[in-house]
């Protein structure tokens, strides 16, 4: 499909005998739309350097992959249904017509209530902080080993391929955030180096898992019992890491909102139930985990803020660049 067909099929569509007359959400590589009860989220045709959505039987599949993997971690997730067309309208479900799409399907939640938006409110309490804690470590407690190795020049192309928007940084944002980047190579060699053992000995330990992948506050609705949603389906490099690789993105996330007492509640809380810092070394690893996090996030903004058109969004993107890229340097200085 494409986006006028998601348009269409959000005004016009038919799901169950009625008109869906959902709102659409729009991601880099999906489209979410929104409807009363559900939510049907749909693969954009693209294919990029780490995913392949170019046919309708590879989305069909990664729809499936989709519902599979989150259902580890919440029950929202229904079905995977196709999208048909019939007479010039979209129907979605099963039934008579061409299939044209297909679309993972998932109850709706409250928007107020992801934790992203409850923050800016200041509406998380320490009691949903422990309840998200106990969520996720025991969902990795059931979470499938992974045994691949650490590799060494790897981790250091994954932190270092931030160097790329040094120079953009530099000229846009000021040589402050260029000097950052420039620092935090050289910073990142080190640490590696020193702790590669220790990286090793974690993934020998069981801490290396095929987790979620993308625990961040825009993927959490706060309930009674927190739910998390939305992990990576599409690369499974980006989904079997280090379970404090994982859960160092929500805490960096938290810090980011100027949460870091929510933040060391977390991880507390985490590790009491699934341990994952078992000696001192651990620590520095996870606050290295934050500042690769910090780091991710950064060169995403600059690349960003690198492909507007629109001057507002690209002054956006590079305020969010910075700001990650102070917190990157706090890391360091930890």
């Amino acid at each position: 499909m494409k986006e006028d067909d998601v348009i269409l099929l959000a005004r016009e569509g038919v799901y169950k005998g009625k008109r869906l007359k959902g709102q659409i959400e729009e991601t880099h590589i999906s489209w979410v739309v929104l409807c009363t009860r559900v939510v049907f989220k749909i693969k954009k045709p693209i294919k990029l350097s780490f995913l392949d959505f170019s046919t309708l039987l590879k989305r069909k599949e990664m729809c499936y992959n989709e519902l599979r993997l989150n259902s580890r971690f919440t029950d929202i997730y229904q079905a995977v249904v196709p999208i048909r067309l019939i007479d010039a309208k979209f129907t979605v479900g099963f039934g008579n017509g061409k299939i044209v799409e297909y679309a993972v399907q998932s109850r709706r939640l409250d928007t107020a209530r992801r934790m992203d938006n409850a923050l800016k409110k200041n509406q998380v309490r320490p009691d949903d902080i422990r309840s998200l804690a106990k969520v996720v470590s025991m969902a990795h407690r059931n979470c499938p080993l992974v045994n691949t190795g650490f590799n060494l020049r790897e981790a250091r192309k994954l932190f270092n391929d931030i160097e790329q928007e040094s120079l953009y940084i530099s000229n846009n944002a000021g040589s402050l955030y260029g000097s950052i980047i420039r620092k935090s190579i050289h910073w990142n060699d080190l640490f590696l180096k020193k702790h590669q053992t220790r990286f090793r000995e974690r993934i020998t330990e069981g801490l290396k898992r095929d987790v979620h992948g993308d625990l961040h506050c825009g993927n959490i609705f706060i309930y009674r019992k927190p739910v998390v949603f939305d992990c990576i389906e599409f690369n499974e490099s980006f989904r079997q890491i280090d379970v404090l690789y994982e859960v160092a993105f929500l805490c960096m996330d938290l810090e980011a909102y100027r949460k870091s007492r929510l933040a060391k509640m977390f991880i507390s809380e985490y590790n009491r139930i699934f341990k994952c810092l078992s000696v001192p070394e651990d620590a520095r690893i996870f606050n290295y985990y934050k500042c690769l996090r910090a780091n991710v996030r950064a060169k995403v903004h600059a690349l960003g803020a690198r492909e507007s058109d629109n001057e507002a969004e690209r002054a956006a993107h590079l305020a969010e660049a910075k700001k990650y890229l102070l917190l990157m340097n706090r890391y360091m200085q930890t």
